[in-house]
């Protein structure tokens, strides 16, 4: 029978590769915006976003960076006091900025003691070479990982939720940072509107042929605040949301057509229930993996099982 840990590459066993610790992500809200905010590439950000749902009660842009990262430091050590920790610059878009900013910032989080690496959330349409540049040597003297937001390989969708770039614009910035020798992650978002099960399927093909080390699958939420909200208040006919079942299922999926080395960090996200429009399953996260490990294991199924097939 299987060893149940192998049905797919799980994400604390890849920072077990590098780490001989636990290891806890740390987000900081740098005080970043978004240019698909402030007007250089587009207005109002993208319709699903409200970046509230991201930060942790330490999260504040009136404190420092350190500060951040040293109260989620003292917070996790009073249970865990060997835990090491990444910063992870989370809120926004953490590469758009002066080239001096971005570099003073990241090295005033590596300064906290305990910070043992970065992780950088960032837009594909934001890594100008002169960053890759500094990030190329900052990753050879510590753990790095940059993350882009991919959320769609399919351009009409990106257009609908207003993202503010092409897919070609997330190929090209992938491959230029993963030819860097730098761990690069990504994230989409499954059942964004327009796309059904067979386009979400396709997708997972085409993630598939991106030199990414990471992913993060995410589930549609209808967040309050957001264009997307008042959408569907107006139109919930343009709207699958998915039950919890029926999620896990697609999930499996699309794992079975994702190439076998990608390491999956996680399958859903949780927004604030203050914030959570739906769907609102009641699950956390490690509540819902399990679901997904026990499914995988009653269709004796794995990641990569329908790699490369048509």
């Amino acid at each position: 029978m299987m060893n149940e840990r192998v049905r797919y590459n799980d994400f604390s066993g890849f920072m077990s590769s590098y780490f001989p610790y636990k290891v806890q992500k740390i987000s900081v809200n740098a005080g970043f915006t978004c240019p698909n905010r402030d007007g250089t590439r587009g207005y109002g950000g993208c319709t699903y976003c409200n970046n509230q749902s991201f930060n942790p009660a330490y999260c504040h842009t009136e404190k420092s960076v350190a500060r951040q990262v040293a109260e989620g430091v003292s917070f996790f050590s009073r249970k865990y006091p060997r835990m090491k920790y990444l910063a992870y610059f989370q809120a926004y878009t953490n590469t758009y900025a002066e080239l001096e900013t971005l570099k003073r910032m990241y090295e005033e989080a590596l300064e906290v003691d305990g910070v043992v690496g970065l992780v950088i959330g960032t837009r594909p349409d934001c890594m100008p070479e002169a960053l890759l540049d500094y990030l190329e040597e900052l990753g050879r003297r510590t753990f790095l990982l940059v993350e882009y937001g991919i959320e769609s390989t399919d351009n009409s969708t990106l257009k609908r939720i207003n993202r503010g770039h092409s897919y070609e614009c997330t190929v090209d910035a992938v491959e230029r940072t993963a030819r860097r020798h730098i761990l690069t992650g990504g994230h989409v978002i499954l059942g964004l509107p327009g796309e059904d099960r067979e386009r979400i399927l396709v997708q997972a093909a085409r993630i598939s042929e991106l030199p990414l080390n990471t992913l993060k699958l995410h589930q549609l939420q209808l967040v309050r605040g957001t264009r997307m909200a008042h959408e569907y208040e107006e139109h919930p006919d343009r709207f699958h949301l998915y039950d919890v079942d029926e999620y896990v299922d697609l999930v499996v999926d699309y794992v079975e057509r994702l190439r076998p080395d990608i390491v999956l960090e996680r399958f859903v996200s949780q927004s604030p229930k203050e914030l959570l429009i739906a769907p609102d399953w009641g699950l956390k996260n490690y509540e819902f993996t399990e679901k997904v490990r026990k499914r995988l294991a009653q269709r004796d199924t794995w990641q990569g099982k329908y790699y490369g097939r048509k």
